[in-house]
C-alpha cells in the first residue's frame, strides 16, 4: 500500500513544473516491412531487425558474424533503442555491440556500432579456464567471491583476440571492486578488465519536512519503494530499515534511519524526473530499479554493479545521502543499463563519472528543494573532506580537474577525466555567459566566442538521447557524434539546440568527427537499403540487386551511388547511377574469370546533398578453377588456382590412374599449419598434407601429393586451412569425368 509519510524534519518540497514533450525530427531510414504490424513496439522491433539484416550503415559484419537483439528499451517522443549482441563464430564479441534508433512508425532514424566487422581470430584457446580465472584473481587484494569464466573475443583494445572473460569480487586498493577480467587465451596475459564498482563522493543529509513512497500498514513499515520496483533503503546487510509507524529518522547527520531518508527522497525524486522530463522508465529504461545501502565504513560512495551504497564525511558528522551524491551513483546504474553497460578505460571510465554528475545536476534541479538549491557543483554540501565540492561543472578547473579534453584524457584519473564533458553539460544547459545568478563559464582555446544555454531539461533530453546510443567502446569523440544525432533526432538539424549543443563541444575542444551529424538549414534526409543482401557467383558471373531510396524527412533530393571493397577483377554498375529518392536503381556486381574465392563484404554507399547512407552486400565467389575434364589413363593439369587466405598460390597436376594420385605444388609465401585437402563428388575428403609450423616461416615451394581412390564423375574440391589462423579458402574447383 502506497503511503505518504511526514518525516521529522522541517522544510516544505517545492512544486516542479513539467515541460510539454518536444515532438521529434522527421525520421531518417526506411519503414520496415511490417504491413500487418499495429503496435508501436513491434514496428520500431521489426525495423531494426530488417536494418541489421540489411547491414544498415555501421552495421556491417562477416559471414561467420552474427547480431542477437537484447533489449528494446522504449523513450520519449516515441523512440525506441533497441540493442544487440555481436557473436564471431558463436562467440560474444565484447566491444562489438550495436544499438538502433527506431521510431513508432517503424523507421530507423541511427545506428551506432562499438567496433567494424571482427578479424579473423583462432577460437581455440591454449589458457584453460581454470588458468584464466587464477590470473583474473590477481587483480584483487583480497576475492571474495569469483564466476566460473567465459570464452569471448574481445574487440577493444589492442585488436581482437580470443579471451576468458571472469568476474571476481573483492578488495582493490582497500575499496570494493566487482571486476570483469579479459586473460588471453592463448598467451594467459591480463588483456583489459573494468571494475563495476565506481566510486563516488556524496555531500547532504536533510532536506527538511518530506514525503516519501514507502510500505506497511497498520503497524509494520519498510522503507521499501511500492510503485517503483526495486527502490528500498536499510543497513549494510542488504535489507531494508521497517518500523511499527511510518514516520522515519530522526533529523541526525548520524543516524543511519535519516541517511534513508535523504536516499529515498532523493532516488524517487530522480526516477520522476527520468520520466517526466526524459522520458525514461525507471532507472534501468525497463522499469526497474536497484536497492541502496547506507553506513558504509568509509569517506565514500559508490555503486558497485547490483545496488549504491553511502558512508560518511570525513569528520562523521553527517552521511553522504545528498541528493547530487545519490543521483550520481544511480547515474551510474544509468550508465550500466543503457546500451554498451560500462565499458573500459579511463576515458570511459571519465564519461561514466561525468554521467553521474549529469544526472546529480538534473536530480537536484528537478527537486528545486530550497534547502539545497540547484548548483552544479558535486558534493558542496557534504564536504566530504573539508574543503568544499569535490567538482565543479561549470570550471572544472576549480577542482584541479581539465576543463577541456585533449589526447592527454585517456590516461587521466576518471574523475578528473570527466572534467570536459561535465563542462560540455553546463556550457550546453547554461551558456557560457548566463546571468541569473549563475557563474560564467570558460571557453577552451580555438573555440567560439560564447555559447548560448537550452536548458538544463533540454540539455538533459539530448544527453539521455546520446546515451542511448552508447556502445562499449565509447570515447568523447563517440558522445560528440551521439549528442548531434540526438539533438537532430529531437529537435531538427537547423533547430537552435542543434547548433548549441556543436557549440559546447567546440568549446570543450573536443574535435569534429568524420560523419557526425550537421546542424543545418536544411532537415532534408533519405535512406538506402538492399534486397537482396547477398549473392553467391562463379567467377565470371555476375551478382545483382534492387537498391531502395527513400525520402524520410524534407524534399526529395538526388542520391548518386558507388561501390567498394569489391574483390580483384570484379566492377559494379548501377543502373541508373542516380535516382531522385524514393526511386531504386539496380546493383550488378560482375566478376572475372580469375577473382578469387571468398566472401567479401561489398559497401553500396549513397550520397545525397544531406549526407551519405551505406549498406552491405556479401559477395560470395565459388572456386575459380572452372570445369575441366580427364579420363582414365590421361594426365590432367590445373591450372590457374588462387586463394582466399593470403598468402597461397598453387599448381596441381595428377595422372588418372586407379587409383588416382593427385600432386599440388604450392608455393609458401608465409606458411603456418596449413591442411591440405581434395574433396570428392561423394563428399569423401583425401588429405594431402598436415605438415607445417605454429609460426610464419618461409617454405618456398612444396609439392603434397596422395592417392585417390577412383570415384564417380562430378566436382573435385581443392581446399586449403591455415589452422593456426582458422581461415579456410577454397583454392579450386573442377569437374572429372571418370
Amino acid at each position: 500500500m502506497r503511503r505518504r509519510v511526514l518525516l521529522a524534519v522541517t522544510a516544505a518540497l517545492a512544486t516542479v513544473a513539467v515541460a510539454a514533450p518536444t515532438t521529434p525530427a522527421a525520421a531518417k531510414a526506411p519503414a520496415a516491412s511490417t504491413a500487418r504490424l499495429s503496435d508501436p513496439r513491434q514496428l520500431a522491433t521489426a525495423a531494426a531487425d530488417q536494418a541489421v539484416a540489411s547491414g544498415f550503415d555501421k552495421l556491417r559484419k562477416r559471414s561467420d558474424e552474427s547480431y542477437r537483439r537484447t533489449a528494446v528499451t522504449p523513450s520519449g517522443g516515441g523512440m525506441y533503442y533497441v540493442t544487440y549482441e555481436r557473436s564471431y563464430k558463436g562467440l560474444p564479441v565484447v566491444g562489438g555491440d550495436a544499438v538502433v534508433v527506431t521510431d513508432s512508425g517503424g523507421h530507423v532514424r541511427d545506428t551506432a556500432a562499438a567496433a567494424s566487422t571482427t578479424k579473423a581470430v583462432t577460437t581455440s584457446p591454449t589458457i584453460t579456464a581454470d588458468q584464466a580465472l587464477e590470473a583474473a584473481k590477481t587483480k584483487l587484494s583480497r576475492v571474495d567471491d569469483s564466476a566460473a569464466p567465459r570464452l569471448v573475443v574481445l574487440a577493444w583494445g589492442a585488436g581482437p583476440r580470443l579471451a576468458w572473460e571472469s568476474l571476481v569480487s573483492g578488495i582493490s586498493d582497500g575499496k570494493p571492486s566487482k571486476q570483469h577480467v579479459f586473460v588471453d587465451a592463448s598467451t594467459g596475459e591480463v588483456a583489459d578488465s573494468y571494475d563495476e564498482v565506481r566510486a563516488g563522493t556524496g555531500n547532504g543529509y536533510y532536506y527538511g519536512q518530506v514525503t516519501l513512497d514507502t510500505s506497511g500498514s497498520g503497524t509494520s513499515y519498510s522503507m521499501t519503494d511500492p510503485t517503483r520496483s526495486g527502490l528500498r533503503c536499510g543497513g549494510q546487510n542488504g535489507s531494508a530499515y521497517t518500523g511499527t509507524d511510518n514516520a522515519w529518522g530522526n533529523g541526525s547527520g548520524t543516524n543511519l534511519e535519516t541517511a534513508c531518508v535523504d536516499t529515498l527522497y532523493a532516488v524517487q525524486r530522480e526516477w520522476d524526473m527520468l520520466s517526466s522530463w526524459l522520458g525514461r522508465n525507471g532507472i534501468n529504461g525497463n522499469g526497474g530499479g536497484f536497492p541502496a545501502r547506507v553506513g558504509l565504513a568509509d569517506v565514500n560512495a559508490y555503486w558497485n554493479g547490483s545496488y549504491t551504497n553511502f558512508g560518511h564525511s570525513q569528520d562523521n558528522a553527517r552521511q553522504a545521502t545528498q541528493i547530487d551524491v545519490v543521483a550520481h551513483e544511480f547515474g551510474h546504474a544509468i550508465f550500466q543499463t543503457t546500451p554498451g553497460g560500462a565499458g573500459s578505460g579511463n576515458e570511459n571510465g571519465g564519461l561514466n563519472e561525468a554521467t553521474g554528475d549529469v544526472f546529480g545536476a538534473l536530480t537536484e534541479a528537478y527537486a528545486n528543494n530550497p534547502n539545497d538549491p540547484p548548483d552544479y557543483q558535486v558534493g558542496e554540501e557534504v564536504d566530504l573532506v573539508g574543503d568544499g565540492p569535490i567538482r565543479y561543472m561549470y570550471n572544472p578547473s576549480l577542482a584541479g580537474d581539465p576543463n577541456c579534453w585533449s589526447t592527454s584524457i585517456p590516461s587521466t584519473e576518471v574523475h578528473s577525466a570527466a572534467g570536459p564533458l561535465n563542462h560540455w553539460f553546463y556550457l550546453l544547459a547554461e551558456g557560457s555567459s548566463p546571468g541569473g545568478g549563475k557563474p560564467n563559464s570558460p571557453i577552451c582555446s580555438g573555440g567560439p566566442s560564447s555559447v548560448t544555454g537550452i536548458s538544463i531539461q533540454k540539455a538533459g533530453k539530448i544527453y539521455m538521447g546520446a546515451l542511448q546510443r552508447k556502445t562499449s567502446t565509447w570515447k568523447y569523440a563517440n558522445v560528440r557524434s551521439a549528442s548531434l544525432a540526438a539533438a537532430v533526432e529531437l529537435y531538427g538539424a537547423s533547430s537552435p539546440e542543434c547548433a548549441a549543443t556543436k557549440a559546447a563541444w567546440n568549446a570543450v575542444s573536443v574535435p569534429t568527427q568524420s560523419g557526425e551529424p550537421t546542424c543545418s538549414s536544411s532537415s532534408n534526409d533519405f535512406s538506402l537499403s538492399l534486397n537482396p543482401t547477398s549473392g553467391s557467383v562463379a567467377p565470371g558471373g555476375a551478382a545483382t540487386a534492387t537498391v531502395g531510396t527513400q525520402t524520410t524527412a524534407g524534399s526529395a533530393q538526388t542520391v548518386s551511388f558507388s561501390a567498394s571493397g569489391l574483390p580483384s577483377g570484379a566492377t559494379a554498375t548501377f543502373t541508373p547511377t542516380s535516382v531522385t529518392s524514393g526511386a531504386s536503381s539496380t546493383l550488378r556486381i560482375s566478376t572475372g574469370t580469375s577473382t578469387p574465392a571468398g566472401t567479401y563484404t561489398v559497401t553500396v554507399t549513397g550520397s545525397g546533398s544531406t549526407g551519405t547512407h551505406t549498406a552491405a552486400f556479401s559477395l560470395t565467389v565459388q572456386g575459380s578453377g572452372g570445369a575441366r575434364t580427364f579420363t582414365n589413363g590421361t594426365d590432367f593439369t590445373i591450372n590457374d588456382l588462387t586463394t582466399i587466405t593470403s598468402p597461397v598460390t598453387s599448381t596441381a597436376t595428377g595422372t588418372a590412374v586407379s587409383p588416382v594420385r593427385v600432386s599440388v605444388t604450392i608455393s609458401h609465401t608465409c606458411a603456418e599449419d596449413l591442411r591440405i585437402r581434395l574433396r570428392g563428388p561423394n563428399g569423401t575428403y583425401y588429405t594431402l598434407d598436415t605438415s607445417g609450423g605454429s609460426s610464419c616461416t618461409q617454405y618456398g615451394t612444396r609439392t603434397y601429393s596422395a592417392p585417390v581412390s577412383q570415384q564417380a564423375s562430378g566436382q573435385w574440391v581443392l581446399e586449403v586451412t591455415d589452422e593456426y589462423r582458422l581461415d579456410t579458402g577454397v583454392l579450386d574447383t573442377w569437374s572429372i569425368t571418370v
